[in-house]
């Protein structure tokens, strides 16, 4: 798909990112240009700490980058009063963190119904919609579990779980994959895939799973900050080092 001014969701125009100051500061985005399309999905790939996570940290308007732009839908999330930005973020945009971030003492369902709870929803509706949620992801029969009763897989596919309950436009995923099975991760990729095509809405990985590569409808690599090259599919990507 040739990237127009009407299907661009996401646009990224020389961001930059550091951490520090002075003689200690360190570049984590060395000027990063980029588009992501709706309806497609984008997977980030490279070594690990070559910024790929501070990138969809600065999508998702989780971190704020020193300069450049990045628009979401239109939206400026780094001009955005913080009151506006988390509204947006409730509603247009579901994170999957790598580390899960699951509440502990909440259970399964709890846990995947928060996004609709926070949107203002009556709680038997986030309820029901988190076990149909939690069922679409093979977790119909724990959605009363608590986050210390489960595997990383299963725990990993709660996170899942709670970014798509509110249906939002973008998709921005850690590493989905990193602690499922083979059949699992394919099930799950399946099932991301299939929202991330819908009309108007996107979907962006960070990963280093090559098992996932054949998803992505087009895959950036990363390197020391930079976005190095943008391939269409996984055909044209050669294995990335993840060293």
């Amino acid at each position: 798909m040739v990237a127009t001014e009407h299907n661009i969701a996401i646009r990224c125009r020389n961001v930059i990112k550091t951490y520090g100051e002075g003689g200690s500061q360190v570049f984590a985005l060395r000027g990063i240009d980029l588009d992501v399309n709706a309806g497609q999905l984008m997977m980030l790939v490279g070594p690990s700490g070559c910024g790929k996570t501070t990138l969809i940290s600065v999508i998702a308007g989780i971190l704020d980058q020193n300069s450049g732009e990045c628009t979401v839908y239109g939206q400026n999330l780094n001009a955005m009063k913080q009151r506006d930005r988390t509204r947006f973020r409730g509603t247009t945009i579901g994170f999957v963190f790598q580390a899960f971030n699951l509440l502990p003492t909440l259970t399964a369902a709890e846990n995947a119904a928060i996004p609709l709870l926070i949107n203002g929803a009556k709680r038997r509706f986030a309820m029901d919609r988190a076990r149909e949620m939690l069922d679409r992801v093979g977790l119909g029969n724990r959605s009363e579990s608590l986050p210390s009763q489960m595997s990383g897989g299963q725990q990993q596919r709660v996170a899942i779980a709670r970014a798509l309950i509110h249906d939002p436009k973008l998709i921005v995923c850690d590493e989905p994959t990193s602690a499922l099975d083979h059949e699992t991760g394919h099930k799950v990729m399946e099932m991301l895939r299939e929202v991330a095509l819908r009309e108007n809405r996107s979907l962006v990985i960070v990963t280093h799973d090559a098992r996932i590569f054949s998803f992505a409808d087009r895959i950036a690599e990363m390197d020391d900050g930079r976005v190095i090259r943008v391939s269409e599919g996984s055909r044209e990507l050669e294995p990335i080092s993840t060293q």
